[in-house]
């Protein structure tokens, strides 16, 4: 009897564990002392697109929160939670939005479709549009208007992080932490540096910006 894809992962698993055993025999035990992850990756749900392997991360190294489309919601208490733990409890210096090109999320922002439940989380994108609207309109190119629409709204979830109480307490409290944006080619595995960066209140909208 062919061996199912449900039972492969079973013995994918067993295979992992061997493989990193024979190279660290003490690997696990080390791994359940406690974590004390540098990052924090806040990426797309695409199955294309993960964290570790993207980087060269091994387990302990990344705190990893995924959706659709890499959204920074101010009120999506998921994020905002994990958001907390990173930076309040695990100290961690890194935020990093990383989207990538190809977004399905991206791309259903760009029409008018209806998918269904997902609508009200991709109208969050669509806000994204709006904002930028004069400069993707001008982008005749349809493929180069969707792929600078990719880049815009990892700026824009990068430009919502650095706005939240959480990120910004740390700051008034002088911990290191910086959030930047990052845009990874699903079809060269390389990641580009979109140069947005924030690591102090005093980079943002004064408007923004929380008296503590």
């Amino acid at each position: 009897m062919p061996q199912t894809f449900y039972q492969q992962l079973l013995e994918n698993n067993k295979k992992w564990v061997a493989e990193t055993l024979n190279e660290d025999p003490d690997f696990f035990k080390k791994l359940a002392k406690g974590q004390k992850p540098p990052l924090l990756w806040i990426g797309c749900a695409d199955s294309r697109v993960p964290a570790n392997e993207i980087i060269g991360a091994v387990p302990g190294e990344v705190f990893v929160h995924r959706n659709i489309a890499n959204m920074v919601v101010h009120t999506d208490m998921n994020m905002l939670s994990v958001l907390d733990y990173a930076v309040s409890v695990l100290k961690i210096k890194h935020i990093i939005v990383c989207g990538h090109y190809g977004c399905g999320g991206i791309h259903a922002a760009m029409g008018n479709n209806s998918f269904g439940l997902i609508d009200n989380w991709i109208r969050h994108i669509k806000d994204v549009y709006r904002f930028h609207r004069k400069e993707l309109d001008d982008i005749k190119d349809e493929h180069k208007r969707f792929d600078r629409f990719v880049e815009l709204n990892v700026m824009e979830q990068v430009f919502g992080l650095a706005r939240t109480s959480i990120v910004q307490s740390a700051w008034n409290n002088n911990q290191e932490l910086t959030v930047h944006g990052w845009v990874y080619g699903v079809d060269s595995g390389i990641v580009k540096d979109l140069e947005v960066n924030f690591s102090s209140n005093e980079q943002i909208e004064k408007a923004y910006q929380l008296n503590f």
